[in-house]
């Protein structure tokens, strides 16, 4: 199983409470703040303390890299020893869990759960922070130009399971925004040892298929039923699933709430926006929300599904390839169902899939405003009447952002 989270107070507090709760469990880490001495470091440690250690060399000048490459070998050996029931692998500060999931997956090794720890008071603070992760000294790799806030927020998502810290500073909107940003993720507090209101009782529901064998069982043998962190660690993770939910042609965005001061906004239109208005007011879009998301399409670019993802004030565009209204009948039968089935719910009579999705999360947010601001940048009706063959000609507007 993978524990990963840029707040690394409440990852290790996540990690040392699944080593107790759960017998025969080793954790693997890889230090990657070494890289610039040319290795990473890799520990094994269980509750008692530290029982090897060792060093990767980097790969490409890449200490993630060097992750990658070391990570499948080490789980094998932990999984051949015969001692070990359960590995957990608690990535460094900046490593997302999507990448290793799938690396651990490929693998041909069970991965049992997938948990990002997070600290509430700390989850606006670090969605708002726009540095790159270098100048904090968090990048896995020389040409690593991601930031802390979409660092952050991709952590975050990915997992089905968030380790919540108990945190004297968080308040209710910092809860709240927590669980808006990812309302479908199970919230687990860390320092809950024990199954709360009968939900995690010592079934069979919480088994892990697999080399690790760990059950509810075991923790009865302990004395205990296994704690609910634990029992939600071992409830399973389909890597493909997961692949889905975050990508931009079907991602699992979250829908509209308004609690305790902070709230989503799901923006969806079907008409496309003028690129040159759209690009004007980029900068006023992306700061209106701590965090957005989303799909859109631009009318010079008809055929093209765009990913919306902005976090810390700064905004990532990118094509994620064809709708699929723009794609033959043949080549349907290569899509994958999920995407079919995503498509089919908000199909267009005229445009198909082809849709603005937008989906903007932040205390204090003002829809209206937003709203105004948004249906602004769409084609007037004189514009929208002119047809496709028009809004061809219209003058291009994000070139550089998409690096045409």
């Amino acid at each position: 199983m993978i524990v990963g989270g840029l707040h690394a107070d409440a990852r290790r507090t996540a990690v040392a409470r699944l080593l107790a709760d759960v017998p025969g469990s080793v954790v693997l880490h890889h230090d990657l703040e070494t890289a610039p001495a040319g290795t990473v470091v890799r520990t094994v440690r269980d509750a008692t303390g530290l029982l090897a250690a060792g060093e990767a060399p980097l790969v490409n000048d890449c200490a993630c890299c060097a992750l990658r490459e070391d990570l499948v070998p080490e789980l094998r050996r932990l999984a051949q020893d015969g001692r070990t029931r359960l590995a957990v692998v608690e990535l460094w500060d900046s490593v997302e869990p999507k990448a290793m999931a799938e690396v651990v997956t490929a693998g041909g090794l069970t991965l049992t759960g997938v948990i990002t720890a997070v600290d509430p008071a700390l989850v606006l603070p670090y969605l708002g922070n726009g540095d790159d992760l270098a100048e904090r000294g968090l990048a896995a790799a020389a040409t690593d130009q991601r930031t802390v806030a979409d660092t952050f927020a991709r952590q975050l998502e990915y997992a089905t399971v968030l380790a919540v810290a108990d945190s004297p500073e968080a308040d209710d909107e910092d809860r709240e925004l927590l669980s808006q940003l990812h309302p479908t993720a199970r919230q687990v507090p860390i320092a809950d040892s024990r199954p709360r209101d009968g939900a995690d009782g010592p079934s069979g529901a919480g088994r892990a298929d697999g080399a690790d064998g760990v059950n509810a069982a075991d923790g009865a043998a302990a004395g205990r039923p296994l704690a609910a962190l634990a029992r939600a660690a071992l409830a399973g993770f389909d890597v493909e699933a997961a692949a889905a939910a975050q990508h931009p042609a079907c991602a699992l965005l979250p829908a509209e709430a308004d609690a305790h001061g902070v709230a989503t906004f799901v923006w969806r239109r079907h008409r496309p926006f003028h690129p040159g208005r759209l690009y004007a007011a980029l900068e006023d879009v992306t700061c209106a929300a701590a965090r957005s998301r989303g799909r859109f399409w631009l009318a010079d670019r008809p055929d093209t599904l765009l990913h919306w993802d902005a976090a810390g004030g700064a905004l990532c565009v990118e094509s994620a390839g064809p709708w699929l209204a723009a794609l033959p009948d043949a080549a349907w039968d290569m899509i994958p169902p999920v995407r079919r089935a995503a498509a089919a719910l908000d199909w267009h009579p005229e445009h198909g899939d082809r849709c603005q999705h937008l989906v903007f999360t932040s205390p204090g947010l003002d829809r209206d405003g937003l709203a105004r601001l948004l249906e602004s940048c769409l084609l007037t009706d004189a514009e929208y009447a002119a047809g496709r063959d028009a809004w061809k000609r219209l003058p291009p507007a994000f070139d550089t952002l998409l690096e045409v």
